[in-house]
């Protein structure tokens, strides 16, 4: 058996998630998951404009179904995407996330890229809705 060894950044956003729960009336909405390992992750935002006029990520939340890394990372783009531009929000990668939790073991990076996917979904389900 394998031993997965992760930084204590991903065991406290494990342990204590923030922005974690549902935006009943959110603007944005991405799903994503990943049929390997079956993590699902849900990721809502609302957005508002700031003082410039230009869009914001004003609030944001996720529920997500799977390990520990899924759930830390789901928690560590909410963080990483509040109160940033849609275009600042949309250059988050998998690795920002990854950096932001003090490094990913190796068999589990498909998680962070799963958390940057799901905000630029809920990100184009935003301009869908809109542009409609």
């Amino acid at each position: 058996m394998t031993t997965i060894t992760y930084s204590k950044k991903v065991i406290k956003e494990f342990t204590n998630p923030k922005n974690m729960g549902e935006i009943k009336d959110a603007d944005g909405i991405g799903k994503v998951g990943n049929p390997v390992c079956g993590d699902v992750m849900w990721l809502y935002i609302k957005v508002g404009k700031n003082k410039t006029g230009k869009e914001i990520i004003t609030d944001i939340k996720f529920k997500t179904f799977g390990c520990a890394a899924a759930i830390a990372t789901s928690s560590m783009i909410t963080q990483l995407a509040k109160g940033k531009t849609l275009a600042e929000a949309e250059k988050i990668t998998r690795s920002d996330v990854a950096e932001s939790l003090k490094g990913l073991p190796q068999v589990k990076m498909h998680c962070s890229n799963l958390a940057s996917e799901a905000l630029k979904k809920a990100i184009e389900d935003y301009r869908e809705k809109r542009n409609n």
